[in-house]
């Protein structure tokens, strides 16, 4: 399954990491950041549909992506459109780098989550020092001890937890998790192929006081439709944002729909 190999290359380039700032430096890091007001959660829980816009440069189900705009055209629009960024952070599968989340940090006001394969604390003092807001955790990825002990580490950091599941079974552990904001996957991670109806199979176990978050295979007004009946609070957008000429225009007519 590739999402093994993503989880076992991950490890690799920790390795990697850990050589080049040390476990001791990338906590300072974290520590001196100062806390500012950017909350993932308060950016999606609104009346309205919120939109949470993503940077990436590729994905394994298309490879790379062809982005008509550069970066901080992109981020410009983001800023006046969307509720919160998704910044793809893994190297080697969707070609991220945590210098994309720096330079986003520092040209944008929103809420940023940080979007990788989540699975050492190393990780998440990181994203605290390079500026993200929110930190994703895939439960099918953690065990119910990793889950618990991340979940509460970023909480200590003042992050956010964007906890992903995919099926059943993955909802019962968010919610016992107690989680704030939950997402569903709507890729499936064995062949990749895209269902929507995921969500709406799994919306029904999601309290209302709850962020229910509608990740992937939003691509046309009629997934909007579908997903609007779903009760999400946010769609998480990739591709379609990534490949529009003027994603703010995207944004804006969703939200319309929404």
């Amino acid at each position: 399954m590739i999402l093994d190999e993503i989880v076992e290359d991950k490890k690799k380039r920790l390795t990697c990491h850990k050589k080049n700032v040390s476990e001791t430096e990338i906590r300072r890091a974290a520590e001196s950041v100062e806390k500012v007001p950017h909350r993932f959660f308060d950016a999606l829980k609104k009346k309205q549909i919120s939109i949470i816009g993503e940077f990436k440069n590729a994905s394994p189900s298309i490879e790379k992506i062809k982005s008509k705009i550069n970066l901080e055209e992109r981020i410009r629009e983001y800023n006046i459109s969307v509720d919160a960024i998704s910044c793809l952070t893994e190297e080697d599968y969707f070609h991220g780098n945590v210098d994309y989340l720096k330079y986003i940090r520092g040209i944008s006001p929103l809420p940023i989550l940080r979007k990788d394969f989540m699975i050492d604390e190393y990780q998440f003092y990181e994203a605290k020092a390079i500026g993200a807001d929110a930190v994703l955790l895939i439960a099918a990825i953690l065990d119910d001890a990793q889950m618990r002990d991340f979940y509460q580490l970023a909480k200590e950091l003042s992050l956010d937890s964007l906890v992903e599941v995919h099926n059943e079974e993955e909802m019962e552990r968010a919610l016992k998790l107690d989680a704030e904001i939950i997402g569903v996957n709507n890729r499936n991670l064995k062949d990749f192929t895209i269902e929507l109806d995921t969500t709406r199979r799994l919306s029904k176990m999601v309290p209302e006081e709850k962020v229910f978050v509608a990740e992937s295979g939003i691509i046309t007004d009629e997934d909007v439709r579908f997903l609007k009946q779903c009760k999400v609070d946010a769609f998480l957008i990739g591709r379609a944002l990534m490949e529009a000429e003027h994603p703010a225009e995207v944004a804006a007519h969703w939200k319309e729909l929404a």
